[in-house]
């Protein structure tokens, strides 16, 4: 488990990673030309629904990630032995 001191660290960086509405323009565009064919037989409404959240759901999983390897970082630096490191 990570120290409580680290919490408000990974708030943080997670919070400074917002996606501009351009971004997520750009990202639902990629998204719709790769499933265009299989979401075809949806109504408009409902593409543009499973779009956006396909959008979140993979903004979401990257902040997930990112947070992982944070953590995973100041874990291995915590272990890391600095009387060998300087010696």
């Amino acid at each position: 488990m990570l120290p409580v001191q680290y919490e408000g660290l990974l708030r943080g960086l997670a919070m400074k990673d917002q996606y501009t509405s351009e971004d997520r323009k750009e990202f639902r565009l990629k998204m719709a030309t790769v499933f265009g064919e299989n979401i075809q037989m949806l109504s408009t409404e409902l593409r543009e629904i499973l779009l956006d959240d396909l959008v979140t759901a993979f903004e979401n999983r990257l902040k997930v990630l990112k947070r992982v390897d944070i953590i995973v970082t100041l874990e291995a630096a915590e272990s890391v032995d600095y009387e060998t490191v300087q010696a």
